[in-house]
């Protein structure tokens, strides 16, 4: 179960920075705790086993002169006494009085000080399997029933009933859970922060719903404290139906999709007026969000995957569903009159496969028949949140709309169904379905562009406390030898399996290096960081174009394994690369790929068309060649 997105994390318990606005922390029964405090923390790795990493990690996606050049920094940078040896000093004194010595970095660098909007460019979507229903009672009454399991999982972690997970035999960190209900991102001029009421004095008991643009605060708890039955759930969504019928109504949402210094600008003239303040608040305190989707166009069945994808991203723009949402946000569940649901989450507080637990879990529970009817006691009208919209909000919601708009043009978004095999085909052959999914990108990659790339595949770091992701490097000097020979009509068959094996296992070793904290990314980065903190100037080895190159992922990657026939979706994280994400089921996999139209080289559709022969090809070799007798 490696990582999930690109990388976010998690707030650490010590002292909440002005990042994180400080929120009682509310007595836990003390297993949770207990289990973080069993936890090791992350380590920081040695810095010669760093360097020599980075130096091989290089060698496929640079020049050999290049390579020199930089190999020349990394000698003056390690020298005895030098500067290396003196950020490693302030890293390792960093680790010994925090509880994660990544964890607030990576959650300013990676999240809360990104500019760009979160929409596409950070928070993930995933796309359920399409309902049965075909009309507006189907869509509600399963709404309802999504709450409800939604509210099933949450009892777990207010009880911390919540099963420990493990990888690999060790336990791994639950903070995640944590985060992830009654949660906002709140926008900043300069950096954003994270709210979470969920530790508060006085839990959020409501959710937010959205239909039409319209928002509502829906109470999902009785005075007792018990949560509503989906019976009760859905009598007040027909109510908030029945009172936002109209559509002409100004979609406030959208002014979440903007650049965050510009939404930071309209948020704080929104808040401006007590009525809007009362509302915002009212969101950000939620426990969630659902949004109850207008139709859109119907499509065939062969791009309904790929359409859906794009929905669950950014909403499909101005014109259809991207003011239905509030993309600050921690979970939004999206519910549509076709049958098509999913969710898109923010990123800062988790990474993907707590997301994709909370939603195994909900799936799960929407299939158990309904047991109990229960008794109709009256319940209050759901309230209606206001919004009064001046002359200069409605500019802001101008020019958000037409940002997003450009935006939802420029997404190349495919969502592909590998059926001929799945997991169960490499496993056989005892290679690493991972290991063997990744060279496939390689290969698919290599034939579209003679060349190999920066490729970034997130790890899990939760064998640590706080532990969020580190990058596994795909792109190696294995990789590249089987992709160079896997098209050489000079070399056998025999040695290409040869190279495939090796390549996966170079692979696997990374993957394990990487969850054991040793992998290089980070380390690189904390020493970037440290000498920042430290004002002193920034070393050589990080202005270098090497590092650059390193830097640019071209392919941004990511395994989110769930048990429900599912596909998580994000954007690519460099203006001419690829986002791919995917599902190994048993027998088919889930591949969901994006690309930007304004780069004329990249195109979701062909990158689709290369993998799945990529795929085909790996399996006719590993089949056509005897097993050499080991």
């Amino acid at each position: 179960m490696h990582g999930a997105m690109l990388a976010f994390i998690a707030r650490s318990m010590v002292k909440p920075s002005g990042w994180l606005k400080p929120v009682a922390l509310r007595k836990l029964t003390g297993r949770y705790l207990a289990h973080q405090e069993g936890l090791p923390h992350l380590p920081v790795p040695p810095l010669h086993q760093t360097l020599d990493r980075y130096l091989l990690a290089l060698q496929p996606i640079i020049s050999e002169e290049e390579w020199t050049h930089t190999k020349g920094l990394v000698d003056e940078f390690r020298k005895p006494g030098g500067v290396g040896e003196r950020l490693q000093k302030g890293l390792e004194r960093r680790a010994r009085k925090t509880e994660n010595w990544l964890s607030d970095w990576w959650l300013k660098t990676a999240y809360l000080e990104y500019r760009l909007p979160v929409v596409v460019h950070s928070s993930p979507g995933v796309v359920l399997p399409k309902q049965d229903f075909v009309d507006q009672q189907g869509q509600l009454r399963f709404a309802a029933k999504l709450i409800e399991g939604i509210l099933d999982f949450k009892a777990m972690i207010d009880n911390e009933t919540l099963p420990v997970e493990y990888l690999g035999g060790k336990p791994l960190c639950m903070n995640q859970y944590y985060q992830i209900f009654s949660s906002c991102r709140i926008p900043g001029p300069k950096h954003d922060s994270v709210v979470n009421y969920a530790k508060g004095k006085k839990p959020p008991l409501h959710i937010t719903v959205v239909h039409n643009f319209q928002f509502f605060e829906l109470d999902v708890y009785s005075s007792d404290g018990s949560p509503l039955t989906t019976d009760q759930i859905f009598i007040q969504l027909e109510k908030i139906w029945n009172t936002s019928l109209q559509t002409n109504k100004e979609p406030i949402g959208i002014l979440t999709t903007n650049h965050r210094n510009s939404w930071a600008k309209a948020y704080n003239h929104l808040i401006k007026d007590k009525t809007n303040k009362e509302s915002v608040r009212s969101i950000e305190k939620s426990i969630f969000t659902v949004c109850l989707d207008s139709p859109i166009p119907r499509v065939s069945d062969d791009i309904y995957k790929s359409r859906m994808a794009a929905q669950m991203l950014h909403g499909g723009g101005s014109r259809w569903n991207s003011g239905n949402r509030w993309f600050d946000k921690t979970l939004q569940f999206i519910v549509a009159e076709d049958g098509s649901c999913g969710l898109v989450y923010e990123h800062a507080p988790s990474e993907g496969p707590p997301i994709v637990a909370l939603l195994d879990h909900i799936v799960e529970y929407t299939k158990k028949p309904e047991l109990v009817r229960s008794p109709m006691i009256p319940l209050p009208m759901p309230k209606k949140l206001r919004f009064n919209i001046t002359p200069e909000i409605k500019n802001d919601i101008e020019k958000a709309k037409q940002n997003l708009n450009i935006m939802v043009q420029d997404l190349d978004i495919k969502v592909m169904v590998f059926h001929h095999f799945g997991k169960n085909f490499p496993k056989l052959e005892k290679i690493s379905p991972d290991a063997f999914i990744q060279m496939a990108l390689q290969l698919a990659y290599y034939r579209m562009y003679g060349q190999v790339c920066a490729t970034y595949e997130s790890a899990s770091l939760r064998m640590f406390r706080l532990g969020r992701t580190d990058t596994i490097r795909s792109a190696s000097v294995d990789s590249l030898k089987f992709v160079q020979a896997m098209d050489n009509p000079n070399k056998q068959d025999q040695e290409k399996v040869e190279l495939l094996r090796r390549a996966t296992q170079a692979h696997r070793a990374y993957t394990d290096m990487a969850i054991k904290g040793n992998a290089i990314d980070r380390h690189l980065l904390g020493m970037k960081l440290q000498a920042i903190e430290d004002l002193v100037s920034m070393p050589e080895l990080f202005m270098d174009t090497a590092y650059a190159v390193a830097m640019h992922f071209n392919l941004s990657t990511s395994q989110v394994p769930a048990k429900t026939d599912c596909v998580m979706c994000f954007g690519p994280v460099v203006p001419d690369g690829y986002g791919v994400c995917y599902n190994p089921m048993d027998d088919h996999i889930n591949f969901a790929m994006s690309a930007y139209n304004s780069c004329a080289e990249t195109n979701a559709a062909r990158l689709a068309h290369y993998l799945e022969k990529a795929l085909l090809d790996m399996r006719l070799l590993l089949q056509s060649t005897p097993k050499s007798k080991l």
